[in-house]
């Protein structure tokens, strides 16, 4: 609700997102009908992530810049309200709805 608004407030015209792919090395730029370089990050409060090149990024204008939503992600074997933190390199944290939480695989109760 908070992400609505403060698009409402602050896109140049009605949202027009774009999207692309990730290039280069510090995941700040996204390649879509046009460059998009020198992108703010969007996340909840506490998440910090660079997305790797070659992900699927989601880009909006803004009167002060641009915004990186974050990437397309695909579910993986979730269940609906069940979350996952996964890294490029492998390690994974998911958090199950029966309370379990597996780290990497392992099960912890």
């Amino acid at each position: 609700m908070w992400l609505m608004s403060y698009m409402t407030k602050n896109s140049l015209a009605s949202p027009n997102a774009v999207k692309g792919d990730v290039q280069g090395n510090d995941g700040r730029a996204v390649m879509s009908s046009g460059e998009h370089k020198d992108l703010a990050f969007c996340a909840p409060y506490g998440v910090f992530a660079i997305p790797p090149a070659g992900e699927r990024a989601v880009v909006l204008p803004l009167d002060d810049g641009e915004v990186c939503l974050g990437v397309l992600a695909a579910a993986d074997g979730l269940s609906e309200g069940e979350v996952m933190l996964r890294s490029s390199g492998g390690a994974s944290i998911v958090l199950k709805n029966d309370g379990r939480v597996l780290i990497n695989g392992r099960v912890f109760e």
